[in-house]
């Protein structure tokens, strides 16, 4: 009996040491992707002030007058850090079209403009998947901000598109796939919803990010 409880806890602690090794490995995988991805591109993030029909009604209003604003203002051939000074630049003009909304609407919120790295959880667009990590953002926060919220990846231009529930456009992936190296670019596509338009995730970055939690 003695052998076979010394036997079990070998194998428990040798599948620990497995498991272990295994997370490390696919977490510096994901850590490599999000390296290369996180100094390539800007994400734009756009807060509710609550999570009422209203005021995410509200964050969508304001969602869409900015970004049509930046589609028509910002130069076609903008680079990563010509985006960035552009909204450092026009944040006056921004903050006027924000604030227009909210007031059309009939509310009297205070919107908040931040270019800064932000921590954000792995997230899908379309058939593209985003690890974990911090990145560089621009956000635009209603009221409170604590309302859920609305993204996108402002640089490359894949704002521009509807990805919600669909497949982003490959001209629109290329943009992504050109500042990119191969392997991280391939890691961030779902061939299965590519195909099957479908909501299946990748697995692997959600699983990471959940293991990172416990250790």
């Amino acid at each position: 009996m003695k052998k076979e409880r010394l036997a079990l806890t070998f194998l428990l602690a040798l599948l620990c040491l497995i498991s272990l090794a295994l997370w490390l490995s696919a977490s510096r995988s994901v850590q490599t992707v999000h390296e290369d991805l996180s100094s390539h591109i800007l994400r734009f993030h756009v807060l509710a002030n609550s999570d009422s029909e209203e005021d995410q009604a509200l964050k969508l209003k304001v969602k869409a007058s900015v970004l049509e604003y930046l589609e028509e203002a910002l130069p076609e051939d903008a680079g990563l850090e010509e985006t960035k000074t552009f909204i450092e630049n026009h944040e006056g003009e921004i903050h006027k079209i924000a604030s227009s909304v909210i007031s059309e609407e009939g509310y009297d919120y205070p919107v908040s403009l931040f270019l800064e790295p932000w921590y954000f959880p792995t997230k899908s667009y379309g058939d593209l998947t985003f690890p974990c990590g911090t990145y560089d953002a621009f956000r635009v926060v209603i009221g409170e901000g604590n309302g859920k919220n609305w993204w996108c990846v402002l640089y490359p231009s894949l704002c521009f598109v509807d990805a919600a529930y669909g497949v982003v456009p490959e001209d629109s992936k290329q943009e992504l796939k050109d500042d990119l190296r191969p392997d991280t670019y391939a890691s961030l596509v779902d061939e299965d919803k590519k195909e099957a338009g479908n909501e299946k995730p990748q697995i692997s970055f959600r699983l990471v990010e959940f293991l990172s939690s416990l250790f």
